[in-house]
C-alpha cells in the first residue's frame, strides 16, 4: 500500500505553504503529493485567505524545488482548459520534474467557481462528459503520436487541424493517467479506456468496494490486457490519543465521530486497520487528504507509526 498526500490548497494556501509540505512528504517517504485543481474554497468554516493557486502553475514549480516524490492532480478539471494547451503544459511539467508527473483528470463538477471566474461551464452533465472524453482522446493521442507523426482529431466539440503533438512528456508513452468517481456506466467505460489508474473519492468502503468492481468488470469487458491500479482518497485526522485526534478535527471544522465514519481518522493502530480494509478491497494506493497544511507533526506522525505497519 502506498500513502499519497492530497492537498486543497483553494482552501487557503500560499505557494510557500505547499511548497513546505511537498518536502515534508519528500523527507519523510511519501509516494507522491498530489493537489486540487479549484479555484474557490469550500463551506463557511474557511476564508480561503489569501485566495487560489493554479494547480499547473504551482506543480511546475514544485518540480524544480523536489526531486523524489510524485506529483500530480485530483483532478484537473476538463472545464478549466482547452486540451491541447493543456497537454503541452502537463508534458512540460513532466520534462520540468525529471519524469514524475501524473495526470489526474475530471470532468468539472463545481459551477459556482466557474461563474466567479468567468469560466464557460455546460449546463448539462451530458454535454461535459461528451467534451471530456473528447478531450481525453485528445490529449492521450497527442502524447501517444510517434515523434515525426502527427495527430488530427474531428470531433463534436474540438477539432484539431494534422500538427506535429508536441512536446512530448519525458515518460513514455505518456505520464500515468488517472480517472475517478463513482459514476456507474461512463466513469468505468472512460477508465478502461484511458486510464492507468481508478480512483474513488470520499466514499465508503461499501461503495468504495463497488465502484472497483464496476470498473474491474468494464476492463474485463474492454478486452484490455493493460494493468489497472485502484486507489481511494479518504481525509486524514490522526492523533497520538483523543484529545490529539480532537484538536486536528476541530482545526478543520470536523467533528471526530463523522470523521471516524467518513474517513481515516484515529489512532495509529485504527488508520493501519482502516486501510487495511481499503487494501482488502483492492486499493493499492491511499491519498490522505490533508486540510490543514501548517501541522506537519500530522505527517511525521503517519510516517513514523503507520506507514512501518502497512509494509
Amino acid at each position: 500500500m502506498r500513502l499519497r498526500i492530497f492537498l486543497e490548497p483553494q482552501q487557503g494556501a500560499t505557494y510557500e505553504d505547499q511548497l513546505a509540505v511537498a518536502k515534508a512528504a519528500e523527507d519523510l517517504g511519501f509516494d507522491a503529493l498530489f493537489r486540487s485543481d479549484h479555484y474557490l474554497h469550500m463551506g463557511d468554516h474557511v476564508s480561503g485567505l489569501p485566495g487560489p493557486t493554479d494547480a499547473w502553475i504551482t506543480l511546475a514549480g514544485l518540480a524544480r524545488d523536489t526531486s523524489r516524490i510524485r506529483l500530480g492532480t485530483l483532478m484537473t478539471a476538463a472545464t478549466f482548459r482547452y486540451p491541447g494547451p493543456l497537454a503541452i503544459t502537463v508534458a512540460q511539467v513532466d520534462r520540468m520534474s525529471g519524469g514524475r508527473v501524473e495526470f489526474g483528470f475530471g470532468a468539472g463538477w463545481f459551477e459556482e467557481e466557474h461563474a466567479v471566474y468567468g469560466i464557460p461551464f455546460p449546463a448539462s452533465g451530458r454535454e461535459r462528459f461528451d467534451r471530456y472524453e473528447e478531450q481525453l482522446d485528445i490529449i492521450t493521442g497527442l502524447w501517444s503520436t510517434p515523434a515525426g507523426e502527427s495527430f488530427r482529431y474531428e470531433g463534436k466539440h474540438y477539432r484539431l487541424a494534422e500538427g506535429p503533438a508536441l512536446p512530448k512528456p519525458q515518460q513514455g508513452p505518456r505520464p500515468p493517467v488517472l480517472i475517478g468517481g463513482t459514476g456507474p456506466k461512463r466513469t468505468p467505460r472512460l477508465a478502461a479506456k484511458h486510464a492507468d489508474e481508478y480512483n474513488v473519492p470520499f466514499s465508503s468502503l461499501e461503495d468504495t468496494s463497488a465502484a472497483f468492481e464496476r470498473t474491474r468488470a468494464a476492463v474485463r469487458a474492454s478486452g484490455r490486457t493493460a494493468p489497472m491500479a485502484y486507489s481511494a482518497a479518504q481525509v486524514l485526522c490522526a492523533g497520538r490519543d483523543e484529545a490529539e485526534v480532537a484538536r486536528r478535527a476541530e482545526r478543520i471544522g470536523r467533528e471526530v465521530p463523522e470523521l471516524r465514519e467518513n474517513g481515516l481518522a484515529g489512532s495509529p493502530d485504527e488508520l493501519v486497520d482502516r486501510i487495511g480494509r481499503f487494501g482488502e478491497a483492492g486499493a493499492e494506493r491511499m491519498y490522505l487528504q490533508v486540510l490543514d497544511m501548517a501541522d506537519l507533526d500530522h505527517l511525521e506522525l503517519v510516517a513514523s507509526q503507520v506507514v512501518p505497519q502497512l509494509d
